[in-house]
């Protein structure tokens, strides 16, 4: 019996010792990290939105897209460009993305497919309908759809729709597609895209968008 008690009080001592030292461990780790944490720079200040440069994919996307591709030109730093992507073929055609954060850091994209345009419009704008009207911008008519998730200025042309959409206003989605130039590689002038009276796509021209 002598023997049996020394046995159990042995193991329970191992047993608290074992607990203290998981405590005793878990406070280092935990004062560790603090003291790192403290001596690293924070600024909660800083825009979490990382700007980057999409020079590389409009040049490879003018020469290989069937349309002129539309971006921007002359839009504030305020805009931060942050999504590009250009597929040769998908189940939309040829697509041309372009993805923004706006001034409000509200999302405002610019959309291309030479794709059955419903398809393509009821795929980028999340399911936004027609909202019977439209909006006049650098004088040309861009029709407007609204939707639960995104709102949408679209201008469809022959061989090409363009959509700018996102959570953005209409303002913004009118100053985005204002600042639109589209062009093809080797063509002569800018803002090339035409449609079928041959109208520009975009001029460019600044000014306050209008709505009919």
């Amino acid at each position: 019996m002598g023997d049996d008690g020394t046995v159990a009080s042995t193991e329970n001592k191992r047993g608290r010792q074992t607990a203290r030292d998981m405590v005793l461990s878990l406070l280092v780790i935990l004062l560790g990290a603090g003291f790192v944490y403290l001596l690293v720079p924070h600024d909660d200040s800083l825009d979490p939105v990382r700007p980057i440069s999409y020079d590389v994919e409009l040049v490879t996307a003018r020469r290989a897209a069937p349309y002129p591709v539309a971006a921007p030109v002359g839009l504030p730093d305020t805009w931060r460009a942050t999504s590009v992507d250009y597929k040769r073929q998908s189940d939309l055609g040829a697509v041309w993305h372009l993805g923004f954060m706006d001034p409000d850091d509200q999302y405002a994209a610019v959309e291309q497919s030479d794709g059955q345009p419903e398809k393509f419009i009821g795929s980028v704008t999340h399911g936004a309908e027609p909202a019977d009207r439209t909006q006049t911008v650098g004088g040309e008519e861009w029709e407007r759809y609204e939707g639960a998730k995104y709102d949408a200025l679209v201008r469809r042309e022959s061989g090409v729709t363009t959509v700018v959409t996102g959570t953005a206003s209409f303002d913004s989605l009118a100053r985005l597609a204002a600042a639109l130039e589209a062009e093809r590689a080797g063509d002569p002038e800018r803002a090339g895209g035409t449609g079928e009276s041959g109208e520009p796509l975009e001029t460019g021209a600044p000014g306050a968008p209008g709505e009919d």
